[in-house]
């Protein structure tokens, strides 16, 4: 094998260090079991391939082992995130069958599909960067490959990125001109794939143990602006869905009430107005405050006041909605609907059967009565805590009697379940309760382990009437929220611990993202349409969009094509400074004349302006450019210095 297609060290070193690079940004967005296995294949094949291409039997057994693990923890079900875990255990692999400088620019090309697949799965700003990163290196390595191929010494490291940087310089306008002013559809042509894992979040069910991941997961669930005053602690429930069917260990929600229209509500004098930015979940499910009034478009709101989606979230989505605490929630309840508040299944929980009975045999018809002696029982012998057991067949009881500590998605059903058993329509809200107000953006940030589950009962003249039962036990579920303790720190004049400083360091991060995502992320097709409207433009149609984008794109390329020729003439850097020098004498009437050897011209300059360091610049260039003595990056340096002397001529 000759010297050009044999792939030297040092470019074997750069070319894996820039496979690296390009699968990090995929593999923070698989899950941590599969990034951890993908992680150790590619450094173990890297290191076992670094001397000779791995066997073949080998590379296929690893295949079928990479294969057999993204089938464990995915499934056979195709999507986004499954396509995106392939790809990384094919890139993991790919540097064992590393040989030549062909292999190599393969490798590269592959490498590259990586971060922009991250794309696919987060469209963040750290997910920008590292694919620039990555970017960045394989255009670095690309150049040792052609250094390696042509068999010149690399040039410096400054040097290579500023070439690197003056390539991206160069493409930067084409791709701001496609950004800007490629016609963007309403919706895309073809659909999404969705995700083999789905994303922790707010489903239409509940059942046991299925809350632990979501109320342990700090990433955002959605942002609210309000447009006046925010609603007080005891107000910020986010309703979601509605769970009235129960079969004794699932709560779901009853089909006919989806798509049926609300019933009309009599509200309070407190109203709000507020737009949500809500985070991709690839889910139909909404939240808004508890009540929303209306629908906005591409949204439904159902029978029950649960706001749904006419399509998943595979994107951010920006709303903006009204809500208003209701006065009276349907103080006429239907029959059926009445029914199914108040259904049990039979042989479930005989110990919280007995005791609503006892309790409604004291209470007779006070309806009012039966729910605060509950409370009253919660707030006195209940704790809150994540660390239960899952429960058995009698779930209700256990937690009533035996465990007597959980958390909002045991308090929520047993209570349901104890009301129903006396005679009391009762239902289960989900959805998220408090949030963070950001300082920095004046907006309010809902995490997904804000997830909340309450309580509604139905009370004669009131109808349905929110009752928290976790926050009688739990309080700071609500009021004790980052920005009470970061306001309780300042008020004490005190210094701030690392905790406090690292949630400050938070909440610029997500006002960050939050402004990336309003400049970058919601730059939709009527923001394009408006993109002119600072010059008097009021709308821009797409046959519009469609000649400003060929106009820029033209000089964009033009300019691409003028640089890079330019470059082809002059590929030497050390004939490119050195031009450069003629131009600046030039500029003085001393320039070099065509038939001038470099040491002639820089005595004519010395004679017209002594004492200058022309002539001593010459000889260096002469030794460098033609005796053989290489690139010296000082030259280099001191040509890119230099200045003419401006003082008086002395001859002709």
């Amino acid at each position: 094998m000759n010297r050009s297609t044999t792939l030297p060290t040092t470019a074997r070193g750069w070319l894996l260090l820039t496979t690296a690079l390009a699968l990090l940004p995929l593999l923070l967005q698989l899950p941590h079991v599969l990034a951890a296995i993908f992680a150790t294949s590619a450094l173990a094949v890297g290191a076992l391939a670094w001397r000779r291409v791995l066997p073949a039997p080998l590379r296929l057994l690893l295949v079928v082992a990479l294969l057999a693990v993204i089938y464990w923890q995915m499934g056979a079900t195709p999507g986004r995130d499954s396509g995106c875990a392939l790809l990384a255990a094919m890139l993991a692999l790919k540097p064992g069958e590393l040989r030549t400088l062909r292999d190599a620019r393969s490798l590269l090309g592959f490498a590259l599909f990586a971060p922009f697949a991250a794309f696919l799965l987060d469209q963040g700003p750290g997910s920008l960067l590292l694919a620039v990163a990555a970017v960045v290196a394989a255009l670095l390595a690309l150049q040792r490959l052609a250094d390696a191929d042509t068999g010149t010494a690399p040039l410096p490291a400054p040097h290579q990125l500023r070439t690197v940087g003056r390539l991206m310089l160069v493409a930067l306008p084409l791709a701001l001109s496609a950004f800007w002013l490629v016609p963007r559809l309403p919706t895309p042509l073809w659909g999404i794939p969705q995700r083999a894992v789905a994303l922790p979040g707010l489903s239409d069910t509940m059942q046991p143990g299925q809350w632990l991941d979501l109320m342990t997961d700090d990433s955002p669930a959605l942002r609210v602006q309000f447009s006046g005053a925010a609603p007080a602690p005891e107000q910020r429930y986010w309703r979601g869905p509605v769970l009235t069917r129960f079969d004794g260990r699932r709560w779901s929600r009853l089909d006919y009430q989806r798509g049926a229209p609300p019933p009309p509500i009599s509200t309070g004098a407190a109203q709000w107005d507020y737009q949500v930015e809500y985070e991709a979940s690839e889910r139909r499910e909404l939240v808004a405050l508890d009540l929303p009034l209306a629908a906005p478009g591409q949204t439904r709101l159902d029978a029950d006041y649960t706001l749904t989606s006419n399509r998943p979230l595979t994107t951010l989505t920006r709303l903006q909605l009204r809500s208003a605490a209701p006065a009276r929630f349907q103080p006429e309840l239907p029959a059926l609907l009445r029914r199914q508040a108040l259904q049990l299944p039979p042989g479930y929980n005989p110990r919280t059967l007995a005791l609503a009975r006892q309790w409604r045999h004291d209470a007779g018809d006070d309806d009012a009565a039966i729910v605060e002696r509950a409370l009253q029982w919660i707030r006195r012998d209940f704790s809150y805590t994540l660390s239960t057991p899952l429960p058995g067949r009698h779930g209700t009881d256990e937690f009533l009697f035996d465990w007597k500590a959980g958390f909002c998605e045991h308090f929520s059903s047993a209570f349901v379940v104890l009301m129903r058993s006396a005679g009391i329509p009762a239902r289960v809200v989900t959805g998220y309760a408090g949030g963070t107000r950001n300082p920095y953006g004046d907006y309010w940030l809902v995490r997904k382990m804000d997830a909340h589950a309450w309580a509604e009962v139905w009370l004669p003249e009131r109808g349905w009437t929110r009752v928290d039962p976790t926050a009688a036990v739990a309080p700071e579920r609500i009021r004790d929220t980052l920005e009470d303790r970061l306001a309780q720190a300042r008020a004490g004049g005190g210094t701030l611990d690392l905790g406090t400083r690292w949630l400050q360091v938070a909440q610029v991060g997500d006002w960050l993202r939050r402004n990336w995502n309003g400049m970058v992320l919601s730059f939709d097709a009527r923001r394009q349409q408006q993109l002119l409207r600072a010059f008097g433009v009021e709308r821009l149609q797409p046959a519009q969009l469609v000649g400003l984008f060929a106009t820029f794109a033209l000089l964009a390329i033009g300019m691409m094509a003028w640089l890079l020729a330019r470059g082809e003439r002059e590929r030497d850097p050390l004939l490119r400074a050195w031009r450069r020098l003629d131009r600046r004498y030039a500029r003085l009437g001393l320039g070099r004349l065509p038939h001038e050897t470099a040491g002639r011209w820089a005595a004519r300059v010395e004679a017209a302006r002594p004492g200058g360091s022309l002539p001593a610049l010459s000889r260096r260039f002469t030794d460098a450019r033609y005796a053989g003595a290489g690139l010296d990056s000082a030259l280099l340096s001191d040509l890119r210095r230099h200045r003419p002397q401006r003082g008086a001529r002395t001859g002709a």
